[in-house]
């Protein structure tokens, strides 16, 4: 991949085409000077594949963050969180100068919402924050067994149409007890790649 440079810093998410890309990096021999990871998971892998994991608060920005997505529109807004990290998933992105994202084109969608949007949320707050995303016009359901690597829980909101992704993504965040949504909406993808049966498609928002 193009993007990546030798000596880097790369923020890293969590999840499938996380594990591949890991996969390559090692393959391939590419030495980094590390990488920032979003998970407990994807610092697991990171350790068998002998890349240093860091620490944000000591490289501050990043030039690159690559991870996937459960969907996508082709201006790069998301919806992230179906593995659980999107809390650390939505730091790294901030922190990052440029944000790639790879998914197979079956996630690639003009509207938001198919997908049930992942909101991590304290667990005390649970019933409170469910009563709100219900007034919002969602349908919340609690991850079951879930624990964030934080510590907290997962509603995942069903039934949802977003057709003002960022509106929709401030209202959320407004909602005492959220930690954060998984909607990408207000920093989105600067590049998304998107892998079908003809290739691998570009799409620069």
């Amino acid at each position: 991949m193009h993007y990546i440079e030798e000596g880097m810093v790369l923020g890293i998410g969590t999840g499938s085409t996380v594990q591949q890309l890991i996969e390559v990096l090692k393959d391939r021999k590419i030495q980094l000077k590390g990488a920032v990871s979003s998970s407990n998971q994807t610092a697991d892998a990171l350790r068998i594949a002998r890349i240093p994991e860091l620490d944000l608060n000591s490289e501050g920005t990043l030039s690159l963050y690559i991870d996937g997505a459960d969907e996508a529109t082709a201006a790069g807004m998301l919806i992230k969180g179906g593995g659980g990290a999107l809390t650390r998933e939505k730091v790294i992105a901030a922190a990052s100068e440029k944000f790639v994202c790879i998914i197979d084109d079956s996630k690639l969608v003009d509207v938001l919402g198919a997908f049930p949007l992942p909101v991590e949320v304290i667990p005390m707050a649970r019933s409170y924050v469910a009563r709100q995303l219900v007034k919002l016009g969602g349908q919340p359901v609690l991850r079951a067994g879930v624990v964030t690597d934080n510590g907290n829980v997962i509603l995942d909101v069903h039934h949802l149409r977003l057709t003002d992704a960022p509106g929709f993504e401030s209202a959320v965040n407004q909602i005492a007890g959220v930690v954060t949504v998984g909607l990408f909406a207000h920093r989105r993808a600067d590049v998304l790649l998107v892998a079908g049966d003809g290739g691998v498609k570009t799409l620069t928002p």
